[in-house]
């Protein structure tokens, strides 16, 4: 893994003034984003698509949002902005649990890398990624305050493409891209809470309906007949709402057929 000296040589000045314009452009477009309230899955592939144009000499752009308590399966979330990145991605994270990304977001820092096939640090993911034909990455964490909610990693087809002027460029960028997933993901999580409760508003009449006909069944308790559906719920594989639909749905149509006038022979 190799880091950008304060030696370096400074992009020149039209490049730089370049650079800054589509760091600038990028970050606006997530300020559209975060007003425009888009679903999480949508926001993440736009802001991986933004992070190209902000991050100088980047041919891909993978961003993964990350479990804080889970190491096996540490993706909640995931998105690219090209199909060479899917690969690298379920690699680093799925796969060997090591990379770039696995990097930035364990040790909250920028981390660079201009030859992959020889990366000591990553001796299962390096070499993969250059059989791959990719050889540079850049990988910055995204923080809100003290918590890591996510990784950004930009990949590179040639060597030592990223120095340090693109890795300030990426960490500028990250901090309102964070900012932007770490608020999609609280307004997604609500919004599934919302449904949740929503389908507990209207299923609960019905599984209440199917405990009191269990209950004038079989004299049990309401406990003991809750019981007994999940059990069938269970069993079946079946949402328990379904299950007690079907229950009352038979119960409906026994109680017509008995009441039901019959002709005469």
């Amino acid at each position: 893994m190799t880091f950008p000296q304060d030696g370096d040589e400074s992009p020149a000045s039209g490049q730089l003034t370049a650079d800054d314009a589509n760091l600038q452009a990028g970050i606006r477009d997530i300020a559209n984003l975060v007003a425009d309230s888009r679903p999480l899955p949508e926001l993440l592939a736009e802001v991986a698509t933004f992070a190209v144009g902000a991050i100088p000499g980047a041919d891909g752009v993978g961003l993964a949002l990350l479990r804080a308590d889970r190491v096996d399966d540490m993706v909640e979330e995931s998105a690219v902005s090209a199909g060479f990145v899917v690969e690298l991605d379920r690699l680093q994270y799925g796969g060997l649990h090591e990379g770039p990304g696995v990097t930035a977001a364990l040790t909250r820092r920028t981390v660079l890398s201009g030859s992959l096939g020889g990366e000591k640090l990553w001796p299962r993911f390096g070499p993969r990624a250059g059989r791959l034909g990719v050889h540079s990455a850049l990988a910055l964490p995204l923080m809100v305050g003290d918590d890591v909610v996510g990784a950004i990693t930009a990949y590179a087809f040639g060597k030592d493409v990223f120095d340090r002027h693109a890795a300030e460029l990426g960490e500028l960028f990250a901090r309102p891209a964070a900012v932007a997933v770490h608020n999609a993901r609280i307004l997604a999580a609500a919004l599934a809470l919302t449904d949740r409760l929503q389908e507990v508003l209207l299923t609960r009449p019905v599984i209440d309906q199917a405990i009191g006909l269990i209950r004038g069944r079989t004299g049990r308790s309401a406990e003991d007949a809750l019981a007994q559906l999940r059990a069938i719920s269970q069993a079946d594989q079946r949402k328990l709402a379904d299950v007690a639909r079907d229950l009352v749905e038979e119960a409906v149509r026994s109680a017509r057929a008995r009441t039901a006038p019959r002709s005469g022979v």
